[in-house]
Formats: structure tokens, sequence, C-alpha cells
């Protein structure tokens, strides 16, 4: 895999996470290996890095691109869901920080051949795993009217589902719908022509929740946070990049519970229900790419980073 990602926001990643250079950090969402490469080149001689993803290729990709740290990464294909596992099957009962890109990489948008781009001629796939056994092309051609307008709304947040369902039906009927360009050129008919001069295509939306169902990218985000504190050691850094509003929503809204001591009633005489604090949010707001690195990385433009530190 020649074709290498930018990575959104590196400077601000490496400032929050690599707290201390001695550490041990986990990238669970390695990619190309952009963000680890930056990490790497900031730990000592005795701090540790451990890359995951689920993607064979990025697992390929960043092993070569890290083969400078030597012994001091260890890169395997591994859902970040299941993090726990892997620190425990690599004899680490807790870590200095953990790293979510939560976004596509360039590479997989542009090279991957999966369909996950309405602007190229793909079969229609979009698993980041490949031994997953669903697929887009499955879900396209066989859900029902409703639940294929379930997944547009829930995880798409398309307003206009239900019409991009009934089109999507009847043209399954005449044939299969097999490539991301029909696909995309499918659900832009259902958008009257006033669409064409927006930024983001009418397809967008559609193309997010089939990948996300697909994946089951919410569930394994929620598994994750539901995980991770147990593992952090106090001063633990979590940074987490967001792209669309289902999964920030989710990360903030589990930052802020985290930081939130006892929930108990005012009337309550003493507390009963035992919550102290578990993180604090270094920012309370989102940290967003300056214009500058927009316009030299237009992906950036969607990203939100938030960090929370283990108390």
């Amino acid at each position: 895999m020649k074709y290498l990602h930018q990575p959104v926001l590196v400077h601000d990643v490496v400032k929050y996470l690599v707290y201390n250079p001695d550490g041990t950090y986990v990238d669970g969402t390695v990619g190309p290996g952009g963000h680890s490469q930056a990490v790497g080149k900031h730990l000592s001689g005795k701090g540790r890095l451990v890359c995951l993803d689920l993607d064979p290729d990025a697992v390929r990709t960043s092993k070569k691109r890290m083969s400078f740290l030597g012994d001091s990464v260890r890169i395997m294909k591994a859902n970040f869901a299941d993090m726990d596992n892997v620190l425990a099957d690599l004899g680490y009962k807790v870590i200095d920080g953990v790293l979510l890109d939560l976004g596509m990489s360039s590479y997989q948008l542009e090279k991957s051949g999966r369909g996950f781009s309405f602007s190229r001629n793909e079969p229609l796939d979009m698993r980041m795993d490949p031994q997953n056994e669903l697929t887009a092309l499955q879900l396209v051609n066989n859900l029902e009217p409703r639940d294929l307008e379930r997944v547009l709304k829930n995880y798409g947040e398309e307003r206009r589902a239900k019409a991009i369902a009934r089109a999507i039906v009847r043209a399954r009927l005449k044939s299969p719908i097999e490539t991301s360009s029909h696909l995309g050129t499918l659900v832009k008919s259902v958008f009257s022509p006033s669409h064409n001069s927006w930024a983001r295509h009418p397809a967008t939306r559609t193309f997010q929740a089939l990948r996300i169902t697909v994946n089951r990218e919410l569930q394994n985000l929620e598994r994750f946070l539901n995980k991770i504190p147990p593992l952090m050691v106090k001063g633990g850094r979590l940074v987490i990049l967001s792209y669309h509003s289902l999964e920030d929503r989710l990360v903030k809204q589990t930052m802020v519970n985290w930081e939130r001591p006892c929930t108990c009633p005012p009337e309550f005489p003493r507390c009963v229900c035992g919550k102290v604090p578990l993180f604090k949010r270094l920012f309370k707001k989102g940290l967003k790419a300056s214009e500058t690195e927009i316009k030299n990385n237009p992906r950036a433009r969607s990203a939100i980073l938030r960090v929370a530190e283990r108390v």
C-alpha cells in the first residue's frame, strides 16, 4: 500500500497523548500509521507502543512505517473493542494512553477497492475487515424497505431516508445494485438538481450509514468506552478523533458521565450510588483543525478531538 494517509491534528494528538515518554501507549486504529509514527518518535527507549487495526492492508503498511521502533512496537490485526483481551495477552495490566482515530484513511476511500466512496466504480463491499461476513451489497439488496430506511435514519441521520430506500428497492427489482458508483448515482437522483452545487455529495450520509452498519462502528465504540477505565493508569490520557455527530455525541456524553461524581438526589442525606469521577476532560469543547490544516487536508474539516485524563 503505497498511498499514505495524512494524519489529522497530529501535533495535538502527540501533545495530549504522550505525557510520559517512558509509558505504554495504544493506537487502536493505526491505519497507515501516520499518528503512530509521530507518537513513536516521542517515546524514549523505555516507551512501548501497541498498534491495532481490523484492516490487514493497514497492518502491513504500518509495520513497514514503524520498523524504526524495533521491539518497542507491536502491530496486530485486532478490533479496538477487544483491547482488554489484547493487552492481557501481551502481559499489560494498565497503559498510559490510548488513541482512537475513527475516520477513514485516504487509502481506504481511494485505493482499497472496497466501495467506500460513491465517486468510484468498485464492488459494494465496505468491510474494514475482509473476514466480516456482512457487506454493503447484502444490505442494499436484501434489507426490507423499513429496515433500510431505519439504517439510513439511525446511522446516517438522512432526512430523505424513506425516498432513498424506495428508490433503492425499485432499482434492485430490475437488477442488483452491485457497485458504489451505481448506488451513488441512484441516491443522487432522489435529490433535486440544486444539490449538485453543494459541497457535500447527496450520497454521503447513505454511504456513512451503510459503512457504520457493516462494521458495527458505534457498537464497537460503545464496547470500548465501557472497558477502558480500568485499563488506564492514573494520569493516563484517552484521545479520540471523531468525524460525525453520532460517534462524537457518544464520546462526549461518555466523558461527561465519567467526570460526574455522585448522582444521588440532593435530598439524600448521604451518597448511596458510590459513584466517583473516573476521568476529567482537558477541555470542554472539542478541538478542531485550523483553517491552514483544512486547506492542506480537506478531510480534517469534520474532525473533532476530545481528550480525557484518568483520575
